[in-house]
């Protein structure tokens, strides 16, 4: 059993009276000093430099989610549009395949953007079709602004603004004009910095047969075609998210 006096000496072994420790043989107990002293320094040097860094990428992360100039870009460039567009129920609505497809594309500092054109084949009396779908990511300024405010690049565009419907549930905000660019409808989305346009033209051809040259070969059911439209899109932003 350790007495009294053996505890006393361990501690002054440890310890001197200038606070120091005391070499034991072999010089281990100075070392283990001498390490103890040198690591501290380290530990709070180190301590401090992630601490920094921490307050620092926190100040990094505020500044950008107020910066006006950074939209939120959740979708990726589609360098081949009419590889990722697929007209499926559209389509059906229209009881004709989409072909001759088309697509463009360019990349720069503020924006990226593609598109694709499709149109169905001409029949003798049958009703034709073209499709063209347009996406828009800005990298700079925020598009909310200005969205679906323009007519779009086409001089023969006409709109009515009192026939636009707002559709719930699609991107950010999403707008519907029914009368659009003669016979068709353009539908617009908006989600962070990406635009997404889908329009969609018919043409009726007439018969050779009818008598004053104005009876439409086909009808079609525009409500069908506008529910068509919406799931379509609705596809496509799938497939383009990040």
């Amino acid at each position: 059993m350790i007495g009294e006096p053996e505890i006393d000496g361990g501690w002054e072994t440890a310890s001197g009276a200038d606070g120091t420790a005391e070499a034991l043989p072999g010089g281990r107990e100075l070392e283990r000093e001498h390490v103890r002293g040198t690591r501290g320094p380290w530990l709070w040097a180190l301590a401090g430099v992630v601490a920094s860094s921490a307050v620092w990428a926190g100040a990094l992360a505020v500044q950008e989610s107020f910066l006006p100039d950074v939209p939120r870009l959740g979708y990726r460039h589609s360098p081949d549009l009419c590889k990722e567009f697929d007209l499926k129920t559209v389509s059906q609505a229209a009881g004709r395949e989409f072909e001759g497809r088309q697509s463009g594309a360019g990349m720069f500092l503020a924006q990226d953007w593609s598109y694709c054109t499709v149109s169905t084949q001409y029949e003798d009396g049958a009703m034709m079709y073209g499709a063209e779908l347009l996406v828009e990511l800005h990298k700079k300024g925020d598009p909310a602004p200005e969205f679906a405010t323009g007519p779009g690049t086409d001089p023969a565009t006409r709109m009515d603004t009192d026939e636009r419907e707002e559709v719930p549930g699609l991107g950010d905000r999403a707008v519907l004009d029914r009368q659009y660019a003669r016979d068709g409808t353009r539908l617009m989305v908006l989600d962070g910095g990406a635009v997404f346009t889908l329009t969609v033209q018919w043409f009726h051809v007439r018969e050779a047969a009818a008598v004053d040259g104005n009876v439409p070969a086909g009808t079609i059911d525009e409500n069908a075609m506008h529910a068509a439209m919406i799931e379509d899109m609705r596809t496509l932003m799938t497939k383009l998210k990040r």
